[in-house]
């Protein structure tokens, strides 16, 4: 299909009927000018050009690189796969060449890579531990990039996940949709790509979009198309073939864009419009993400047919301070089942959820509130924790989130984006970078009242193999207790631990405040904390990851438990990122602290208190891989003893078929 070129006029209109576009004029491609021809370089020349290009380097790396670790990112083209293995591997990379590109942000979305490696020469990874990396059980393409799940819906018999995907190589640009079928949400057959960047409205990138499911079963989507001038328009497009439940061909509506940026609204802040629900009138209402100055802010529209839209006065809900809403999702959760909604759903018994990634931070928000339906408006029910200030679905390596409603199981379920926290060099010559977290459900905690469970979908149970238990294990202060069950790569992890009540009654309480991210992480010892699990860890622990809890107690005897994953250890690799996250999450009278973890090789995955609180994490060991990857309970507390009942099962691999 051949490319159309033309220029937006954006008119001072609410809606986009009637939008005016002129023809762009063709590229002249003859200069007219005579090929230089070829000679040879003399030694001088020679000479001269080569302390050029070293005072080039050197000027880019006192221009670029600070000594805060957060040096500016300046973008780059990708470097040739066998050019970067060859010099990772023979450690030969100059320290100019080997830091991340910031992709993205020229193109008006947010940075697909980060500059934190500048000045630090790249580990010589081998291709067994590179291989090691790339996970058993979670979705990722053969190869290339990935980043945001698209629209993704269960049709006729088939689970399908759409997907931002660069068919050319392992870092983000050239984005199409990529798509793949599931029957259990577990097990993946790729098909070819769903949507290519043909069209002038979307040739700069076919981005994040929504499905929702027309009264008469049928199906739209409605996408993010940058232009060829860059700017963010709103495109529908739909199945060329409905009776087709493989979805494998999709057709672009002529009339694209059929929404354009509003007046007020920056021509690349306005993008990822949610799946549609149903007003009281009739209509249909979407929701997209913006900002105003330095407010994030969800535009809303309504519409009948898809095609022409109704901007309405004001916006779905803003927060001052959080910059740019991307990935917007809006949706209600029962507060008294526990079957997930439509997101048409409202009523009493109803809480409505609004989530947002914000841009500034990558981080994804949400925050429970009430919905009014005839003002489309929505309010928070703490404004303290609200949207980007507040909750998070998880406070680890987790972004651009998309929920969708499975209907055929009467659940909600969350999708979201894992990226890489390893330098672009190594996913270059791995040849394939991001991933998928397992799915999860959805639902409202009717035991708090104030936050949202998450939890791996039930399905991935059926990867279990080989259980081993360990009932009642004392593991004393300053003590790490081995755990024997073989290979620790890819393990479903489910324990509790219990603390003796009379000891928490007799430690002091103190005025000291805790926090996972700025406290020293498991190495910090307190009297109630920290202890829990060692994953991907080596035999004589120089390469560990640490999952666990912290009990703090004030001064008042008021407990507050933190949840944490400190990744400070967890590789000796120099081009690593190597944070500590984590959060507080409610601990109820009578309840036992509890986690689940998922390891798959270079993705940690943990749980506590039944999904309260979720940490996700990208783990490159370089020793504690392969059978040397090893599993312990540690207990880093200094007043405390702790009684732990683990229960470990080795996983299988899901089927994940190329096209």
């Amino acid at each position: 299909m051949q490319n159309q070129k033309k220029k937006m006029s954006i008119p001072n209109s609410e809606t986009n009927n009637g939008v005016p576009y002129t023809h762009l004029p063709e590229s002249d491609n003859d200069s007219g000018n005579t090929p230089a021809r070829c000679r040879k370089t003399n030694r001088s020349t020679f000479i001269i050009l080569t302390g050029l290009v070293a005072f080039l380097l050197f000027f880019v790396a006192v221009k670029y690189g600070n000594n805060d670790g957060t040096d500016d990112i300046i973008p780059g083209p990708v470097p040739p796969h066998e050019t970067v293995c060859n010099m990772i591997g023979s450690n030969l990379m100059p320290l100019t060449t080997m830091r991340t590109v910031a992709r993205g942000v020229e193109e008006g979305v947010s940075a697909k890579s980060h500059g934190h490696f500048l000045g630090v020469r790249p580990f010589p990874w081998t291709q067994k531990m590179l291989a090691w990396q790339r996970t058993s059980f979670h979705f990722q393409p053969k190869k290339n990039w990935m980043n945001d799940p698209n629209g993704p819906l269960y049709y006729k018999g088939w689970y399908h996940l759409f997907y931002q995907y660069n068919p050319e190589a392992a870092v983000w640009g050239n984005i199409v949709w990529g798509h793949a079928v599931s029957r259990d949400l577990i097990h993946w057959q790729h098909l070819p790509v769903a949507m290519v960047a043909d069209q002038w409205y979307d040739i700069n990138g076919v981005w994040t979009g929504s499905a929702t499911f027309l009264p008469n079963g049928d199906l739209i989507m409605l996408y993010t198309g940058s232009t060829n001038e860059s700017i963010q328009v709103q495109n529908l497009a739909y199945p060329a073939d409905p009776s087709d439940p493989l979805l494998r061909k999709w057709i672009k509506y002529e009339g694209n864009p059929v929404l354009i940026p509003p007046p007020g609204i920056g021509l690349k802040d306005f993008r990822d419009p949610t799946t549609a629900w149903t007003t009281p009138e009739g209509k249909w209402r979407i929701t997209i993400g913006s900002k105003i100055n330095k407010t994030g802010i969800s535009l809303v529209y309504d519409t009948i047919d898809f095609k022409k839209f109704e901007l309405l006065k004001g916006m779905l809900h803003g927060v001052p301070g959080t910059g740019m809403w991307e990935c917007v999702d809006f949706y209600p959760v029962s507060k008294i089942a526990e079957n997930g909604l439509d997101t048409s759903e409202n009523g009493p018994a109803v809480k409505h959820v609004l989530k947002s990634s914000l841009d500034d931070d990558r981080n994804d928000y949400y925050a429970l509130g009430t919905y009014n339906a005839g003002a489309g408006k929505w309010v928070p029910d703490n404004p303290i924790i609200d949207v980007g200030i507040g909750l998070r679905y998880d406070y680890g390596n987790f972004y651009a989130s998309k929920s969708f409603y499975d209907q055929e199981k009467k659940r909600r379920v969350l999708w979201a984006w894992i990226k890489e926290t390893d330098s672009e060099a190594a996913d270059i010559c791995r040849g394939w970078a991001s991933l998928q977290p397992i799915p999860r459900t959805i639902q409202y905690d009717k035991k708090t009242g104030s936050n949202l469970i998450t939890w791996p979908v039930a399905e991935v149970d059926n990867l279990r193999s080989n259980n081993n238990e360990f009932n009642k294990v004392v593991v004393k202060p300053g003590s790490i207790v081995p755990l024997e069950v073989g290979s620790a790569t890819q393990l479903d992890i489910m324990a509790e631990f219990e603390v003796d009540q009379n000891m928490l009654k007799k430690v002091d309480g103190s005025n000291a405040t805790y926090d996972c991210i700025k406290s020293g992480g498991s190495g910090e010892r307190g009297a109630l904390g920290p202890f829990g699990l060692l994953v991907l860890t080596d035999n004589s622990l120089s390469e560990q990851t640490p999952i666990y809890f912290y009990i703090a107690k004030d001064l008042t005897g008021n407990f507050n438990t933190f949840f944490c994953n400190d990744l400070t250890r967890s590789s000796e690799a120099s081009d690593v990122r190597k944070l500590i996250y984590g959060s507080t999450v409610p601990v109820l009278q009578g309840e036992k602290l509890s986690l689940r973890t998922l390891v798959d090789h270079s993705i940690v995955e943990s749980f506590a208190q039944n999904g309260r609180t979720a940490i996700t994490s990208r783990v490159y060991p370089t020793k504690a891989i392969y059978e040397n990857a090893k599993i312990y309970l540690f207990n880093n507390a200094t007043d405390i003893s702790v009684t732990a009942t683990i229960k470990i099962w080795q996983m299988n691999s899901a089927n994940i078929k190329s096209n």
